[in-house]
């Protein structure tokens, strides 16, 4: 219980620093090391004021979930940025000791690394910052809510990150989603995505396919063939959805030998029993070897996803 309220209040503590980063920089006056001149000390010891630093002196989060920077954007921002200026400061924290050794690198990027990029690009020698100090798993949570926030992040990184923090820091999808502002469920819907085949997840950062038609490949045979007809016949979701109800519906060959036998009491009272718990259609098809095969039909993905809440829960 602890723990869970630790991370809700986190979650809080994060859409309030989100909150900050909306607000326009304020350059404050500085000495020649860059520190801001009273600043930090009206403050606490881990939270810095806005302050003014040398471009060469940030360097990229390596653990960013964003992975993608398309060519088009960064000019659009460069050019913004030549007119205007960095607008919104980048969130950082302090570079690690061993990671600066030449005393050229300071801080390190939690959220911004576009406005970084096209900064340097727009030939801007210093930036606005925001310096906060943060651990590996708050700076990735950071950087996982402001990019979904500003929907920054294409579905598979997104994924990828949810993924990231479950592993690494032993979030459960519940949690996850408590702290990052989204349902159990958009966690769960958007984890599936990476059962997806590479070339079909590529196809989805690339935005070639929506993630409503990736979810409905996920339980597809063959979900790179049908990725192919939605891009060249122009397919809606409604229509891969029928199409995966009838792959699923199509009786299997190797399945009608093993259903052709009758089933026994037992076995029809245990295929009633689960789906009565499950609330979905359950059939056990048992060999004499004592193998077996256990199918559970759905006919939505909310249904899926319910089954999942059940049998992981």
């Amino acid at each position: 219980m602890a723990e869970e309220n630790s991370k809700q209040r986190l979650g809080r503590g994060l859409a309030a620093l989100i909150g900050e980063m909306d607000k326009p920089a304020v350059s404050k006056p500085s000495d020649a090391s860059g520190e801001s001149i009273g600043g930090a000390g009206s403050e606490t010891a881990s939270v810095a004021s806005d302050r003014i630093v040398p471009i060469e002196s940030i360097r990229p989060n390596p653990n960013n979930p964003r992975r993608h920077f398309t060519e088009a954007e960064l000019e659009d921002l460069s050019q913004s940025i030549s007119e205007h200026g960095v607008i919104q400061p980048i969130l950082v924290r302090s570079a690690r000791p061993e990671e600066n050794v030449d005393h050229i690198i300071d801080y390190e990027i939690i959220a911004g690394e576009r406005r970084w990029r096209a900064a340097q690009r727009a030939g801007v020698h210093s930036v606005p910052i925001l310096l906060r100090e943060v651990d590996d798993r708050q700076a990735l949570e950071l950087a996982i809510i402001e990019n979904v926030q500003r929907a920054d992040l294409n579905p598979v990184e997104e994924a990828l990150g949810y993924r990231q923090l479950m592993e690494e820091h032993d979030y459960k999808q519940a949690d996850l989603g408590k702290v990052i502002g989204k349902s159990r469920s958009h966690v769960a819907n958007t984890l599936r995505l990476l059962n997806l085949p590479d070339s079909v997840q590529g196809l989805l950062s690339s935005g070639q396919l929506s993630s409503g038609h990736a979810r409905a490949l996920i339980p597809m045979e063959a979900p790179e063939a049908l990725a192919k007809r939605i891009i060249d016949e122009g397919l809606s979701v409604r229509q891969v959805e029928k199409l995966a109800a009838q792959e699923h519906s199509a009786p299997k060959a190797g399945l009608l030998s093993a259903s052709a036998a009758p089933k026994d009491a037992d076995t029809e009272a245990l295929e009633r029993r689960l789906s009565d718990a499950l609330g979905l259609k359950v059939a056990i098809n048992h060999k004499a070897n004592g193998k077996g095969r256990v199918t559970i039909d759905y006919k939505s993905l909310d249904q899926l996803d319910l089954l999942e809440g059940k049998l992981t829960s």
